[in-house]
């Protein structure tokens, strides 16, 4: 009876812990309705058109253009940028490629994804994909890793034919993420996300009287950056920490014994 009260514990205990960290675990949400996803893009980092992640984004071009999307992406987030071209009635063939720089304009790899795609001669359309790497709290001043900020898209063809300058083409991005939780967590966190010009404070004061904060890029999660310091690590050292506890318990309760002395029966 003792031991079936342990385990039962023990579940309970592991239950309540466990599903904070699959709420955590969760994909991330798209984005809510009241905004509207842009309809043109950007032809520059400066003026790249601003999404949201869970938005589709249009834009109408031409073949030659350089298009620029931004979007934020938090720690513990991994990006997954996914987008198409539609390719005029009569084209040779095309390569089309697409880029993504962090808030520092560094560009990052593709953990995963087509990336580059050339488009038959005569083709109708060409996907896109590129899979980033999971977004890190903190990492080293020389190292690559992905951080929390503001990311740039870029999207272009590479090596046109002469005769296929200029024509009109229409391109469509979107962005989403997976939420990887405390097996990415590092001990440490950014001041502040690397979003351009969040560190510059202008001089003009507003009706309270506090500065405003001269940022270049107003996108953000919708729920906020996060502060780098919970993750759901926290949670599974807290699980690991009670499931010692009781298989302590539960191993001294199997092998104390009664507590009785043992009865010596006397020779004749």
């Amino acid at each position: 009876m003792r031991i079936t009260r342990v385990l039962s514990a023990t579940a309970l205990l592991f239950g309540l812990a466990v599903s904070p960290a699959f709420a955590d675990s969760s994909p991330s949400p798209s984005a809510s309705g009241d905004k509207s996803a842009p309809a043109t893009a950007g032809t520059s980092f400066r003026a790249a058109a601003e999404i949201d992640q869970g938005q589709q984004a249009t834009a109408s071009a031409s073949t030659g253009d350089y298009l620029y999307w931004s979007f934020p992406a938090d720690a513990g987030q991994r990006p997954t940028v996914k987008a198409t071209v539609k390719l005029p009635d009569s084209h040779a063939a095309q390569t089309w490629q697409v880029d993504v720089y962090d808030g520092l304009r560094r560009r990052q790899a593709c953990q995963y994804g087509a990336q580059t795609r050339t488009a038959a001669e005569g083709s109708t359309s060409v996907e896109l994909a590129c899979t980033l790497r999971t977004v890190r709290a903190w990492s080293e001043s020389w190292a690559n890793d992905p951080l929390p900020g503001t990311y740039y898209l870029r999207l272009t063809a590479v090596n046109l034919a002469t005769a296929d300058l200029g024509q009109p083409i229409g391109a469509s991005v979107r962005v989403g993420s997976q939420d990887i939780g405390g097996s990415a967590a590092v001990d440490g966190s950014l001041a502040k996300p690397l979003v351009p010009g969040i560190a510059v404070t202008s001089a003009s004061k507003s009706d309270e009287g506090s500065a405003k904060a001269a940022v270049l890029s107003g996108i953000e999660p919708d729920d906020g950056w996060s502060s780098g310091w919970w993750s759901d690590r926290w949670v599974w050292t807290a699980i690991g920490g009670v499931l010692a506890a009781l298989a302590g318990v539960g191993g001294y309760a199997l092998t104390r014994g009664s507590g009785r002395p043992a009865r010596v029966t006397a020779g004749a």
